[in-house]
């Protein structure tokens, strides 16, 4: 019998959840009332109809007429009703919102697109819309990082590593014996702290790299780009100048499709002979990846 409940729960819950949803789209427009009914007007009524009854309630439940506490109510009710069904376009979407109340969200955003669409500043949206994607952004760059970093510290690599820096900072020698050897759990935090980390595909979380950040200084980049461009431009194909240590790696990293990061974790004698190959000329590319094939048949 308590199975039976327990699997009974969710379909509770779901059924909670279409009621409250459905409900909010009958009465989004007039809460728990239908406009017609509080002008005292049908739905086949035209526009002077309901200018003419929405001005004879008006009169009558006015606070300045009527210092009646519910009758107040009841005036902002009527103003309301002749808010939706003066303009033609709102009072189309509320006959269809009527006709078709299942149509649940899509009554409601045209409900909403209806009222506050034409109040809402774009740009106003833009910057909420691009603050709530660099807010998910960044913590999903934090939660990567943080699972990462707890993976990390898990293999015996890093803790050799940390025993290694403990040994450098204290001086002291480890036990041979089996289980001799244990850093104190303050100092492991603390030399944890100074063991820099980098993970490929789980960065450390930046400001710089958020989506509204990058749109605030677009102008910036845009104008570096340009920039950069020109002087390039300037430098090796009118100067002709032998290109740099930097734009080299550019050009070589380019040619080889490989990211930035990964060009970074390359040693520097790595870095020095594809530079030297001068791999962004396409016959030396070839060759070089001619060679490459070669000696992966050969490690087979």
């Amino acid at each position: 019998m308590m199975a039976t409940t327990t699997s009974f729960r969710p379909y509770a819950v779901v059924s909670l959840l279409i009621i409250f949803f459905i409900q909010p789209s009958i009465s989004i427009y007039c809460d728990e009332d239908d406009c017609y009914d509080l002008l005292g007007v049908s739905q086949n009524a035209n526009a002077s109809e309901i200018k003419r009854a929405y001005y004879k309630l008006s009169l009558k439940h006015h606070p300045d007429k009527n210092p009646d506490p519910e009758s107040k109510k009841l005036f902002v009710k009527i103003a309301n009703a002749y808010e939706i069904l003066k303009d033609e376009v709102t009072r189309g979407q509320y006959d269809y919102a009527i006709e078709h109340p299942e149509e649940v969200f899509y009554n409601t955003a045209r409900y909403y697109h209806a009222y506050y669409g034409h109040k809402t500043d774009p740009r106003a949206v833009l910057v909420g819309l691009l603050l709530v994607l660099s807010g998910f952004q960044y913590l999903n760059q934090w939660t990567r990082y943080h699972q990462a970093i707890d993976m990390v510290k898990r293999t015996p690599a890093y803790k050799n590593k940390l025993k290694a820096l403990e040994l450098e900072r204290t001086g002291a020698i480890a036990s041979k014996k089996k289980g001799g050897y244990k850093i104190d759990k303050k100092m492991q935090e603390d030399l944890s702290k100074e063991l820099e980390l980098q993970i490929k595909g789980a960065e450390k979380p930046s400001m710089w790299g958020l989506l509204g950040v990058r749109f605030i200084l677009l102008p910036y980049t845009l104008g570096k780009l340009v920039l950069w461009y020109g002087l390039w431009y300037w430098r090796y194909k009118i100067k002709r100048t032998s290109y740099s240590w930097e734009d080299a790696s550019y050009l070589t990293r380019r040619a080889l499709g490989a990211p930035r990061d990964s060009w970074e974790y390359l040693d520097e004698a790595t870095k020095k002979d594809l530079i030297d190959r001068g791999l962004w000329v396409k016959s030396n590319l070839d060759i070089y990846l001619s060679e490459m094939r070669k000696e992966s048949k050969r490690r087979r």
